[in-house]
């Protein structure tokens, strides 16, 4: 699988041992990360920067003192940030049963430690895969609906009519305006949809919000 570029791996653990060798064990595969001691401490900076613009993945120790990493993934899931960016259960043997339901309710996969190297380094890069994917949709479905919010009221009109498969002269006796003006929003409308044509138009509102 090809690296996702400007991707970021985020280490939750409060086991400094742990986080430094998920470090150098990412590194080692060209991938960045950035390391927090506690859940409180990520989920203050994701607090801070709200939104997510690059693709990540989290990778969270089950059991810490303070907030447990499970109480953070509820947080994360209550939030919506799941599943642009996948969370990975770090586990012990006795928190196998809590990380299997934690996967049943949206949680990417679980690794029991101590793990394999390259299996879990092989299941991040598809969790940032996973990441880009949706990052992606969620970028082309705010681009569509910043494109429809720009268009008149007689755009939106015209718009639906032409999706609908009427021809121009139907359209025009259907909103009492002239073929002309039919022509000149259809225009319009071809134009800042960027598409050029009904089909691609109807395909396009039909896979968007």
């Amino acid at each position: 699988m090809e690296p996702v570029s400007d991707a970021i791996v985020y280490i939750v653990d409060d086991d400094a041992g742990v986080r430094e060798a998920l470090a150098w064990l990412l590194r080692s595969r060209r991938l960045f990360s950035e390391s927090f001691d506690s859940a409180e401490a990520f989920d203050a900076m994701r607090q801070a920067h709200p939104g997510l613009c690059q693709p990540c993945c989290l990778l969270l120790d089950v059991r810490m003192p303070g907030m447990s990493g499970l109480a953070l993934f509820d947080v994360l899931l209550a939030r919506g940030e799941l599943p642009a960016m996948p969370v990975i259960f770090l586990t012990g043997h006795a928190d196998v049963p809590t990380a299997v339901d934690a996967v049943k309710r949206g949680a990417f996969d679980f690794y029991e430690k101590p793990f394999s190297d390259n299996a879990l380094v092989d299941r991040i890069e598809q969790a940032l895969a996973q990441s880009a994917a949706r990052l992606e949709q969620v970028r082309q479905r705010n681009s569509l609906q910043a494109r429809l919010h720009d268009l008149t009221e007689r755009e939106r009109d015209v718009m639906d009519l032409v999706v609908a498969g009427l021809p121009n002269k139907l359209i025009a006796d259907q909103l009492e305006i002239s073929v002309r003006t039919v022509e000149v929003h259809r225009a319009r409308v071809f134009d800042k949809m960027q598409v050029k044509s009904a089909v691609e138009l109807a395909n396009l509102l039909r896979t968007g919000p």
